[in-house]
């Protein structure tokens, strides 16, 4: 593709201190470009960690199809349940079929209150759909009795809780007529187990108890809430919600994972097209460095160039030459940047409790970004395509210059030394 000639010329003009790869332009350009690849490696290793973890823990939580009655209770769920298993789509594609039974509750304990979800479940499902890297302290799920609790662990740090305290639930929902007026239903449970997940929302919120004893506190003896569907494959919901929805009779309504985090996966998708959009103008201001670095190297070197030209140097191979020396800044950048971004992408956890032990607060509050560590997930496609667009600017960057050096007259150049 590039003769001998050519690149000897093209990388000896990157050699020259004045205005070739020696020059600070080219400096900043590599710079530049190095920095912008590693970062959007980076942010969007992180973009994609954040995605896959949050909804891997959230949908794992609550189904990847969700079945809910209008009156707010289903009755007879087992019988609804083993007619589901009997549909043929719904066998293929759907792995566990768990009720639920919900409701909020203000958790109060040794003098601290906070706001709870409770969430009655078999503890077969629980121990079951616990996602992998949940850590239980205590009594094992498949122990837990009728009457006991198994508490999130920021939640039970927060009641100041150990494992056989109890925890006072208070709900508004589900009052007790009185000759006084309605009253909240109190009852009070030991907590017997705890759980981390490393999502503060879940750490910190929830409470799970047997179906049983969900069932008496909220008062809908015999019935749930809704029913979770968790299938193979997460993606493929929509013939499972269209199989659910012709053999349920009418007043059930089905829902998939989408639709109830639609505004949370809409935000998450947003902001990563948004910041690869901000991020890749870091490689397109490098990208207008190596086109001023050029120019003025075609400026610099017209003398050369015409006398190159007398010799028989074709138009195209001084066009050549440019775009390769160009070009190798654009591929040196991308280089060390694609490096640089893989290991801090690797290493991003270690990094932020360095510098979150160096400046002495808190970088990644849990409380606000709903997990406990920082996640990142590389892909190979992502970090591949983001080095080849960095190429590719830079490469569109030379042809102005490359354009200008091959239009240059040696004529009027050597008339005028």
């Amino acid at each position: 593709m590039f003769s001998r000639l050519e690149r000897k010329i093209a990388f000896r003009y990157l050699a020259a201190k004045r205005r070739g790869f020696g020059s600070v332009i080219s400096w900043v350009s590599l710079i530049g470009i190095m920095l912008g690849v590693a970062t959007l490696i980076v942010v969007m290793s992180v973009m994609g960690g954040f995605h896959d973890t949050l909804l891997s823990r959230i949908v794992g939580m609550n189904g990847h199809v969700v079945v809910y009655h209008q009156d707010g209770a289903i009755s007879d769920y087992d019988f609804l349940i083993d007619k589901m298993k009997q549909n043929k789509v719904v066998a293929a594609r759907v792995t566990g079929i768990v009720p639920i039974a919900e409701g909020q509750v203000m958790a109060t304990a040794n003098g601290n209150n906070t706001g709870a979800m409770i969430r009655g479940i078999r503890m077969s499902d629980l121990a079951a759909k616990a996602t992998a890297g949940t850590k239980i302290y205590g009594k094992p799920l498949d122990k837990i009795n009728d009457g006991e609790l198994v508490a999130g662990a920021s939640l039970a740090r927060a009641l100041r809780v150990t494992m056989g305290d109890n925890i006072s639930l208070v709900s508004a929902n589900n009052a007790t007529p009185t000759p006084f007026g309605s009253m909240p239903r109190i009852m009070s449970y030991p907590v017997m187990s705890s759980f981390f997940m490393g999502m503060y929302e879940y750490d910190s919120g929830y409470i799970f108890m047997p179906l049983e004893t969900a069932q008496k506190y909220l008062n809908i003896p015999g019935a749930v809430t809704h029913i979770d569907l968790f299938l193979e494959n997460p993606e493929d919901t929509t013939a499972v919600a269209r199989a659910l929805a012709n053999l349920l009779p009418d007043g059930f309504i089905v829902r998939d994972w989408r639709e109830l985090n639609r505004g949370f996966v809409g935000a998450l998708q947003v902001e990563s097209n948004v910041m690869f959009l901000i991020l890749m103008l870091i490689i397109i201001v490098a990208a207008f460095n190596i086109i001023s670095s050029l120019v003025m190297l075609v400026k610099d070197k017209s003398k050369d160039i015409a006398v190159l030209r007398t010799f028989g140097v074709s138009r195209r191979s001084m066009m050549k030459i440019f775009i390769l020396s160009g070009t190798s800044i654009g591929i040196l950048g991308a280089l060390f940047g694609t490096v640089l971004g893989v290991v801090i992408a690797i290493y991003i956890e270690p990094i932020r409790q360095f510098f979150q032990w160096a400046t002495g607060r808190d970088l990644f509050p849990a409380e606000l970004y709903y997990l406990s560590e920082l996640p990142s997930k590389l892909v190979f496609s992502d970090v591949v395509g983001i080095a080849l667009i960095a190429v590719l600017l830079a490469f569109l960057a030379t042809l102005y210059p490359a354009w200008k050096a091959a239009s240059t007259d040696p004529v009027e150049v050597l008339r005028n030394e």
